[in-house]
């Protein structure tokens, strides 16, 4: 595992939900959890979280996840 990182991208949501999806920035969004390997190569990623959730619920949800995000042991 190389790097994990979460980015917001804009998107459109219906009217009635787009509370949820205003973040930090201007509009509505989506928040993105991404892991690379070393040579930069994507492993995992995560889409569908409204903008307003932190990061940290993120990856915990990428991590209880059946066939989620596995940290290899030692790292």
């Amino acid at each position: 595992m190389g790097a994990i990182d979460g980015t917001h991208v804009s998107t459109n949501v219906p009217v009635e939900i787009q509370g949820k999806f205003r973040g930090r920035k201007e509009g509505t969004t989506e928040n993105i959890l991404a892991t690379i390997t070393f040579d930069l190569k994507f492993i995992y990623v995560l889409v569908g979280w409204e903008g307003s959730a932190h990061d940290l619920r993120v990856l915990d949800d990428a991590l209880s996840r059946p066939s989620g995000l596995k940290i290899p042991e030692g790292i």
